[in-house]
């Protein structure tokens, strides 16, 4: 039986995706978050960027926001299950920062991040001159742990994943898959054996997992 690494702890549905495939799986989380204490500029902003999940659990409830610009389906999902209006959403930073410079360059946005956020947005807006201000509202650490197991295959969801996991243990033959472009990048420092999801959801990624190992 193949033996498979999810690097974030699955939802019971997900693990039926598994279960129902005939893989073995493992399962932890490679990261944790905890919200930050952070001060907002005012009770109601217009503009407001969101790249994850943990940025909009920290904010919500806590301001009123004219428009969201999301990273991520289930980002925008969350979003709009906490009663905000989503004006853009993109698969990535990069799209959606290019997306903001084509159509809302007279804007001005505030970009709720975690500590570990990428530098695409803030590059990308920096450099054409759009207005934006950075509040760190979340912290990510990496949960190292060593496995003497070898795994057929290792699911990452983020490039933190990537880094948790790999300060401790190599990936040798182990067929790595990756959420996302910007995971898959940070894999490549460690293996080319890389399928990246051809969407960007968890169950996506198990859909690549059960499809190769099944083939």
């Amino acid at each position: 039986m193949k033996s498979i690494l999810s690097t974030k702890k699955l939802s019971n549905s997900q693990k039926q995706l598994f279960l129902n495939s005939g893989l073995s799986l493992v399962e932890y989380d490679a990261i944790t978050t905890e919200i930050l204490d952070f001060e907002l500029p005012s009770k109601k902003i217009k503009n407001a960027i969101f790249t994850s999940k943990n940025s909009v659990n920290a904010v919500a409830g806590r301001v009123r926001i004219e428009n969201i610009y999301c990273v991520g389906e289930k980002t925008a999902n969350l979003a709009n299950e906490r009663r905000f209006h989503i004006k853009e959403v993109a698969d990535y930073g990069k799209d959606l920062a290019e997306i903001i410079v084509q159509k809302y360059f007279e804007e001005s946005f505030i970009f709720f991040c975690g500590n570990k956020r990428r530098d695409d947005i803030p590059e990308i807006l920096q450099k054409n001159e759009i207005d934006f201000k950075e509040i760190e509202v979340y912290k990510t650490t990496l949960n190292s742990k060593s496995f003497s197991q070898e795994f057929d295959g290792i699911l990452f969801l983020s490039p933190s994943a990537v880094q948790s996991f790999t300060a401790k243990n190599r990936l040798k033959d182990a067929r790595v898959f990756c959420i996302g472009k910007t995971t898959a990048a940070e894999a490549k420092k460690h293996t080319n054996n890389i399928i990246t999801a051809t969407k960007p959801s968890m169950e996506n990624v198990i859909v690549q997992v059960v499809k190769y190992f099944k083939k």
